[in-house]
């Protein structure tokens, strides 16, 4: 099959509380950067990367930008951007740190927030920060139990390290285009 010529255009959401890592996990995968200062998210921003995926449909190359959506993880955001923010999405990347329980729980929220702007979309459940074996208080299993709930994958990732940041948006991207 020829590769199509045709670029798509996706939106895709990174959702969780503040000081998970989204923006870390975002500047890891685009950039292939990390820096352990925190600096919180105002409001929401974009970024753009431009991939090649495999079109699971025809086996053929398929370019693939990526529009990622980072929004502000205070809970009183969730009401106040949340259409605007969520309105579009074709997917996301609901990430936990595994260094705290709550923001686990956290993620019913943004969840449901985010599904009653969007209806059901594909997303992928990240326990972020898992280079943090000292302090890790979420385990994998935890995060997959609620990740099964959703008919979605879990992975443990670190944006530190870099690990399986790449296989989160991949298996997301892939996700999508299945759907479509």
């Amino acid at each position: 099959m020829a590769p199509s010529d045709e670029t798509r255009k996706i939106k895709v959401c990174l959702v969780g509380d503040v000081g998970v890592g989204k923006t870390s996990l975002i500047r890891r995968y685009v950039l292939d950067v990390f820096d352990d200062k925190y600096i919180a998210t105002i409001g929401t921003k974009v970024t753009k990367k431009e991939i090649e995926v495999k079109d699971p449909k025809t086996g053929a190359p398929q370019k693939v930008v990526l529009l990622v959506w980072d929004i502000m993880g205070q809970p009183s955001f969730r009401e106040v951007l949340r259409e605007a923010y969520f309105y579009g999405a074709e997917g996301a990347l609901a990430v936990c740190d595994v260094t705290s329980k709550e923001s686990l729980g956290e993620l019913r929220y943004w969840v449901k927030a985010m599904t009653a702007t969007t209806g059901k979309i594909p997303i992928v459940f990240l326990g972020n920060k898992c280079d943090l074996r000292e302090e890790t208080r979420v385990q994998y299993q935890d995060i997959e139990v609620f990740a099964k709930k959703h008919d979605s994958p879990a992975l443990l990732t670190s944006a530190k390290t870099g690990y399986n940041v790449e296989q989160a948006f991949t298996t997301l991207v892939e996700k999508l285009l299945q759907n479509r």
